[in-house]
């Protein structure tokens, strides 16, 4: 019997790929695992030829030296076999469009970032197939997410409020703003298909977040069931008390033994208009990272572990999306009560 599953995925890929602007006689790796969807490999590999290019697909061994399993967590830093093979490096550099297709990516690892300093564009993709399409980004989506992140940029302080008790205050003094809009479509760029966020850096945050029912923990792929409070101080998580959900962040803080485990990293809020809040629900934890509830519109989504900003090397890495907070920059709300205000 055939496999007819690319053909379904050929016309998004095709589409995704003209955003991140391919063009004929430029060089795409399609970059894969073992363990990667071959119906991907398939659909990216006739999109770039499609669009003229010249297309490489490089399949190479599993295994990640991650503490947590490559499942599309998020969390690691990579396969081994690229990080210790320069002449693999060599050929990810070489290209103008890199399509990431590997289980976990290379999102906190260094050897990325030496990529990216070549030129070369990434784009990371691993969710399921119909959250791929129907989170299939636009132009305007740069648009907005370059105004958030431009909203970030020119504020001194962010708060967060929710009526569950949060109530987190956060200096944006050298928090370097960043955003996602699922595509790549600028020399050196990495982004995420799906996601449509902004986010920042910053290294001081204090006050306290409380977790209400139906919040997710991510690379968990968990929703919350009781209330869970966490006190921050200085950027740092100090103490965390609730229910089941606590002791299982206490537990994996602890059995990390990573300094920075506690750490706050990221910050953000999403502006994935076709984000579907449920979907962390409707599929099994290997098949999608979660970038719907990750980029979810008007979500305030906050990470520990990892800054590169402050040299902090990290894979206790955790993703936390909230729904019903209020983001204000400078006392003027971008999301009120879970829902964006700027449009």
């Amino acid at each position: 019997m055939f496999d007819l599953s690319s053909v379904d995925l050929l016309d998004a890929f095709t589409r995704e790929l003209q955003l991140c602007k391919v063009r004929e006689g430029e060089h795409v790796v399609v970059l894969s695992e073992p363990d990667s969807r071959g119906d991907y490999v398939a659909a990216a590999f006739g999109a770039a030829k499609t669009l003229g290019a010249h297309v490489v697909s490089a399949t190479v061994p599993g295994g990640s030296p991650a503490p947590l399993p490559s499942t599309h967590t998020g969390a690691g830093p990579g396969l081994t076999s690229v990080l210790n093979d320069t002449t693999a490096q060599d050929l990810l550099k070489s290209a103008d469009l890199v399509l990431d297709l590997t289980r976990e990516g290379f999102i906190h690892a260094p050897v990325q970032q030496e990529i990216l300093k070549t030129g070369t564009r990434i784009l990371f993709v691993c969710d399921a197939p119909d959250v791929l399409i129907r989170n299939l980004p636009t132009p305007e989506d740069k648009v907005r997410v370059q105004e958030g992140a431009d909203k970030v940029r020119n504020a001194s302080v962010m708060r967060v409020t929710s009526t569950a008790g949060t109530d987190l205050t956060v200096q944006l003094a050298d928090s370097h703003p960043e955003f996602q809009t699922g595509f790549a479509d600028d020399p050196g760029r990495w982004d995420h298909w799906p996601s449509t966020m902004v986010l920042c850096w910053p290294e001081i945050s204090d006050g306290q977040i409380v977790l209400a029912e139906g919040d997710i923990l991510l690379p968990f792929k968990e929703y919350v069931q009781r209330p869970v409070t966490l006190e921050v101080a200085g950027g740092h998580i100090q103490k965390v008390t609730g229910g089941a959900e606590a002791e299982l962040l206490n537990t994996f803080f602890d059995d990390s033994r990573d300094q920075w485990a506690r750490s706050l990293s990221h910050m953000g809020w999403g502006l994935m208009q076709t984000a579907d809040w449920f979907a962390t629900a409707m599929y099994g934890k290997s098949d999608l990272m979660g970038m719907d509830a990750r980029a979810f519109a008007g979500n305030f989504l906050w990470s520990t572990g990892p800054h590169p900003h402050l040299q902090r090397d990290s894979y206790a890495h955790l993703d936390i999306a909230m729904r019903g907070c209020t983001v204000s920059l400078d006392g003027t709300d971008v999301v009120t009560d879970g829902r964006l205000t700027e449009r």
